[in-house]
């Protein structure tokens, strides 16, 4: 019977046998990293490189891990990607994890037996087929399986065992020997290298006809190197502070010759920060599913360490709120690139270094904050109460020529360490506050009471209240030898009557869905030595029943 004419087309443009599974020869190309900008959370922005010769299909030995919608390939000339699996010929180790079948394919080898009883066996090392990468979909269960080989962090022991047997093919036949009853094997032909098929991680870069030499881009997000910043102030001038930022990289991504290193300041919207591109051959679809249904399930524990490893907290301010006199720090996003040269680390490798210094005018302050003690209903808060100490505080402007990031920051005098604290992120000329030590020799004392005979009774959206009238006072007494300069924030609930000393009145953020108002009260004090001060205020509350 004859085939038809589309049968036969079809079976002429099918390449036979497996080296018809390449229709060109393949060629190896040296990749590099050209530019990193490294966040905070372990994420990082990597430019690569690739040059090519012109037509073709080229391998590049460094497959990479991109998150999911960052992969993006650039180029003057028309490219198709792909990522597969090699046979790779490296050195024979002995070590843990030693998978002889595979390590010596094809190798005539002799066995001797724990047992002395059995005979020495010797035969051909049995060349056996590949597993097919895991994360296909069970029908049978209907749920994901994997195989832990090609799973993220697999790669650590890409020549771990998958059986205990060691099949030799004989002259009379098979043999099946449990790697447990090895004594010794002793292996003939050259030493120096073996074949050995495992899954290595490849991308090909096929180049159409007509291709011209051209040097690919190759842009991702991808784990592995970040940076840690951290801020040196040095108070030791009574007048001028001196402010210098480091940064702390470790790299455990790849090795980087000669890279253009930012360190990246901002909280970028990363909604796939988790989700590994299915280009990754460790990446099936049943694991790339699963990573997309924990990103979005709502309340996950794996979406709140998301955030939790931003190490930037939102756009938080401290006590004395936002400082329109800032710098502007530029136009578009606020995320911030900041260029520190360019670096040569090797994969594993830590670097320390000095970002940038500056220096300007500072005041230092006494900063008591008395908490506020009552829930969203007006009644006393069940939770556990924060500390109500004065502290030592410098306040100042950023010098640097860019925000401050969030980082933690040493406050240093004469040489001597004074304290440590957390620097929130600070635009260029913005004022911020950063505590030092307690303020052991400044009193402080607070104190409410209810009004007798002020209750009153209220209904609000169906709920029952009573108002009350609260009094209350803050007590300071400087038991330095100096004049100080004191802050003093009371925050409370509820509705303002009066307060001493003229304090700045303010709404803050926390409150807008409470039914009583969030307020804070601010007196900026001078308290000369030995001099007491006691301030009161007046509020009313409202307190569900």
């Amino acid at each position: 019977m004859k085939s038809p004419g589309w049968l036969l087309a079809l079976i002429a443009l099918v390449p036979a046998g497996p080296a018809g599974l390449r229709a060109q020869e393949e060629t190896a190309v040296p990749s590099r990293v050209v530019a990193a900008g490294l966040f905070k959370n372990g994420l990082a922005a990597i430019r690569r490189e690739v040059k090519l010769p012109g037509p073709g299909t080229y391998l590049v030995d460094d497959m990479p891990e991109p998150v999911h919608g960052t992969w993006w390939v650039e180029s003057d000339v028309a490219l198709e990607t792909r990522t597969t699996a090699r046979e790779v010929e490296e050195p024979l180790t002995a070590g843990w994890g030693v998978d002889f079948q595979k390590t010596l394919s094809g190798r005539r080898v002799t066995v001797h037996f724990r047992d002395g009883q059995i005979p020495p066996a010797t035969g051909t090392v049995e060349a056996l087929e590949e597993p097919k990468s895991g994360g296909a979909w069970s029908r049978a269960y209907d749920r994901p399986v994997y195989d832990w080989r090609y799973l993220p962090g697999a790669h650590a022991s890409p020549s771990a065992p998958a059986s205990n047997l060691l099949i030799l093919r004989t002259e009379t036949g098979r043999v099946f020997v449990d790697s447990a009853m090895v004594a010794y094997l002793r292996a003939e032909g050259p030493d120096e290298k073996v074949k050995v098929r495992r899954r290595k991680l490849v991308l090909l870069l096929t180049a159409p006809p007509q291709a011209k030499p051209a040097t690919v881009t190759l842009t991702y997000l991808a784990k592995g190197i970040a940076w840690a910043p951290s801020y040196r102030v040095d108070i030791s001038d009574p007048r001028e502070i001196s402010l210098s930022q480091s940064a702390v990289i470790k790299n455990e991504l790849c090795d980087l010759a000669d890279a253009e290193i930012h360190l990246i300041t901002g909280f970028p919207n990363i909604q796939f920060a988790n989700v590994v591109s299915p280009l990754s051959p460790r990446t099936g679809w049943a694991e790339f599913f699963q990573q997309l249904s924990t990103r979005f399930e709502a309340g996950h524990p794996s979406t709140r360490n998301v955030v939790a490893q931003q190490l930037v907290r939102d756009n938080e301010r401290g006590p004395g709120g936002f400082d329109l006199s800032a710098t502007p720090s530029g136009e578009g996003v606020d995320i911030h690139y900041q260029p520190v040269g360019r670096r040569t680390l090797k994969e594993g490798d830590a670097l320390s270094f000095v970002v940038a210094s500056g220096k300007a005018p500072y005041e230092r302050i006494v900063e008591w904050i008395v908490a506020d003690t009552r829930d969203a209903w007006g009644r006393p808060s069940q939770e556990e109460p924060q500390s109500n100490d004065a502290w030592d505080a410098v306040r100042f402007r950023n010098p640097l020529g860019f925000p401050m990031t969030t980082g933690a920051a040493a406050i240093v005098s004469g040489g001597r360490f004074s304290g440590q604290t957390l620097s929130l992120f600070v635009n260029a000329g913005e004022e911020t506050t950063l505590r030092v030590t307690k303020a052991l020799s400044v009193r402080t004392r607070s104190h409410e009471k209810e009004e007798e005979g002020g209750r009153q009774d209220a209904w609000i959206g169906g709920w029952q209240f009573r108002r009350v009238s609260v009094q209350g006072q803050v007590t300071v007494n400087n038991h330095r030898k100096e004049e100080i300069r004191l802050v003093v924030r009371r925050r409370f609930s509820g509705e303002l009557v009066s307060a001493e000393g003229d304090p700045a009145k303010s709404l803050r953020e926390e409150g807008v869905y409470s039914v009583n108002p969030r307020r804070e009260l601010t007196w900026n004090l001078a308290l000369k030595p030995g001099e007491e001060k006691t301030l009161a205020y007046r509020y009313t509350v409202l307190v569900r029943h």
